[in-house]
């Protein structure tokens, strides 16, 4: 996700204090938006809700601005475990079973955040 244009494209209503907190956000920020559209059905959360992180990130702005499109995520780790805290923490078998590793250092820690 680049900006708040492509957002528009995923969500229906984008209330206000959602688009302060991309603008004002100091770290990575994931918001949770209610009636979420045009997306695969398996992303979408059983009451229609979808969280979206818009990253401060010039590698995932550069590929999802480049692939014209949301990039999808999900914890690195096998079922049942626990989700890694960092990439060193990431299960061997995980990394051997994708196609491609991208190792980027992160400095500050996420957030979540869902909008009443």
């Amino acid at each position: 996700m680049t900006d708040d244009r492509m957002l528009k494209k995923y969500v229906k209503s984008i209330p206000e204090a959602a688009l302060t907190i991309i603008d004002v956000a100091d770290k990575p920020t994931t918001i949770i938006y209610d009636d979420a559209q045009n997306l695969a059905l398996n992303l979408i959360a059983e009451d229609g809700s979808i969280a979206i992180r818009i990253p401060h990130d010039e590698f995932c702005y550069q590929l999802s601005r480049r692939l014209n499109g949301a990039l999808v995520s999900t914890s690195a780790n096998i079922s049942g475990f626990p989700t890694p805290k960092s990439f060193k923490e990431i299960a061997p078998e995980v990394l051997k079973g994708v196609d491609y590793v991208v190792n980027l250092q992160r400095k500050k820690h996420v957030r979540i955040r869902r909008l009443l």
